[in-house]
């Protein structure tokens, strides 16, 4: 029906005759003369149609916006002084000879350009309409070359594209997984996949040697910007390699990407310890665009009568530490309020501050109202440890190391964009030395990756001291967003039989949930590791957007509902009869 996009002619189609396809954007009637802007996913075209073609002119004329046509035409140059060097077909027009409507169209619920405002709700409801506004489309074609990038880069390098079952058993975060209930096995069901973790696991036992998949995973937990119920990851494995064999391809990989896409040279990837990157940034996926860091003071605020500061200051699970803002003295008593309100949303039960007019006069140079709970030698030896000047303001944490680490680290990040300190495009890095564990409270630890990352010591040592030991994990970081992680993975039966014991799972459990891992460990499993990258995530930050429902085709809103299908949704008595499910009413609902 067409011989060209409508974006893709330019000066070098001068004289052709040529059938383009796509939506009315714009129709502007001049003088006689119609003016119709089309519109497709290559861009837009502008098509001139003279009264001297009555049956394309009358057509043309009662065309409205977001009509399909089909027009044939001759490509000629602008006149003189129309011509628009914004747009890619600028230089050229077509005149119209045939014009046909292939089909009509209601009035748009909201403007298809770039002036547009409009609710995301809107925009989801009708979603259709939304793709095909030029920065949607642009979105969507960027997703499908870095995923066509991605699979040509990891065939290339000798992995092998394999589709793992989207249908399995419930993980140990049963709370987190989508549940399908079996009409044939009544009362069983499956479970939709948060990771294809162990199956990738398996090919490795395999003998696969390199596998790579782009796949589609599920995860039933509250949404924020960069999380969505289901989700797609460049998910890969590979047989007899160490850290920085994963590392390194992965790392060339992404850097390659970049450079392709984007023509932006990454350079190499620092490496970080997850040690360093909470005590410096309070984050394990800290920003390294923003020039501010964490000062610890713990040291300094144990003998002083500030309980605020001293019992942190004191408890071996308190951290007492220091955001110093250059230049930040200029914060309003409002917009600090504003920060406090910000940092309780992290567990923080206040933000001390100190703001620095004028060192040359000592103490009496600061302003605070915890200034007079401190002796002036330690506040004088806080400036020297913080390296204040005049001009400066100092932020405060002290708390449980968790909550003075989420909360300062939130606040760093914060300030960062808020004051425009930003120094740099991209910073890339790696976090490596993770520990295996975390405290779950009532003497229990949690896996901090997964219970098959391998760990960095010995069975002995790892039941011994289970929260000492550091795992053999990396996380791939980019602008303060975790692109990826991954790990080398756990091959012998005795070293993930030793995890399970750690994290309290019985040998009955370990049984019943990974009975066929267990099993396929013992029959020779070739040292392994890999890594998941986000694909939802890298697409939102290579475009810059805020959110990653602006490259899916069909998102879900924050609230994990679908306002173009109205999903999720009431099903009928006869199909929970049909797979053996029992709605019951929870007793708040009923009164």
């Amino acid at each position: 029906m067409r011989t060209h996009y409508c974006g893709e002619l330019n000066a070098k189609h001068i004289g052709d005759t040529i059938t383009v396809c796509g939506w009315v954007h714009r129709r502007r009637d001049h003088g006689g003369v119609i003016f119709l802007d089309l519109r497709d996913r290559q861009g837009l075209l502008q098509v001139v149609v003279d009264p001297d073609t009555e049956e394309a002119f009358a057509t043309a004329d009662r065309a409205r916006s977001e009509w399909v046509m089909q027009i044939t035409g001759l490509v000629r140059a602008r006149p003189e002084g129309t011509v628009n060097a914004d747009m890619p077909t600028g230089e050229i027009e077509v005149l119209g000879r045939e014009v046909k409507v292939l089909n009509t169209a209601d009035t748009p619920p909201f403007q298809l350009d770039e002036h547009a405002k409009v609710g995301e709700e809107v925009r989801l409801k009708h979603r259709y309409m939304d793709l095909r506004r030029p920065e949607m489309l642009e979105n969507l074609m960027l997703r499908s070359r870095v995923t066509t990038f991605v699979r040509n880069f990891l065939a290339n390098n000798g992995f092998v594209d394999t589709e793992t079952p989207v249908l399995t058993r419930a993980t140990p975060e049963g709370a987190r997984d989508y549940l399908v209930p079996s009409r044939v096995h009544k009362g069983e069901f499956f479970a939709l996949p948060q990771s294809p973790q162990l199956f990738k696991q398996l090919l490795m036992v395999a003998g696969l040697d390199r596998y790579f998949q782009i796949a589609k995973c599920f995860r039933d937990e509250d949404l924020r910007a960069d999380r969505q119920p289901e989700f797609t990851q460049i998910d890969l494995e590979m047989s007899f390699v160490d850290e920085e064999a994963v590392m390194g391809l992965t790392e060339s990989m992404i850097r390659e990407l970049f450079k392709t896409e984007m023509d932006i040279d990454l350079g190499e990837f620092p490496r970080m310890p997850y040690a360093e990157a909470m005590a410096r940034f309070g984050s394990d996926k800290p920003d390294l665009r923003i020039p501010l860091e964490l000062i610890d003071i713990k040291d300094l605020m144990a003998s002083v009568d500030f309980k605020v500061f001293s019992g942190p200051a004191n408890d071996p699970n308190g951290r007492v530490t220091v955001l110093k803002v250059p230049g930040g003295a200029t914060i309003s008593r409002k917009e600090i309020d504003d920060y406090t309100k910000f940092v309780s949303q992290y567990g923080a039960k206040g933000l001390a501050w100190v703001k620095v007019n004028a060192l040359a006069e000592g103490v009496e140079g600061l302003q605070s109202p915890i200034l007079k709970f401190m002796p002036d030698d330690v506040v004088m030896s806080l400036i020297e440890r913080v390296d204040a000047k005049d001009g400066d303001i100092l932020f405060f944490g002290a708390d449980s190391t968790r909550v003075v680490s989420d909360a300062l680290g939130a606040l760093r990040v914060k300030l960062g964009h808020d004051l425009n300190l930003i120094t740099h495009a991209w910073a890339p890095l790696w976090v490596v030395d993770f520990p295996m564990f975390e405290d779950a409270g009532d003497g229990q630890v949690a896996a901090l990756h997964h219970p098959f990352t391998a760990p960095t010591v010995e069975p002995a040592a790892l039941k011994a001291k289970p929260l000492d030991a550091l795992s053999r994990a990396y996380d791939m970081v980019l602008n303060g967003t975790e692109l990826g992680g991954g790990s080398i993975r756990i091959h012998d039966q005795g070293m993930q039989q030793a995890v399970f014991e750690v994290l309290n799972i019985s040998p009955e459990e370990q049984q019943e949930k990974f009975g066929f891992l267990l099993d396929a460990l013992r029959y020779g499993a070739p040292p392994h590791g890999g890594l998941a990258f986000g694909l939802d995530r890298l697409v939102m930050l290579m475009l810059g957007a805020t959110s990653i429902r602006d490259v899916i085709a069909f998102p879900k809103t924050q609230s994990a509902t679908c306002l173009l299908t109205d999903a999720p949704g009431a099903v009928s008595p006869e199909q929970l009869k049909e797979v053996g499910v029992r709605i019951r009413q929870d007793k708040t609902e009923s009164m």
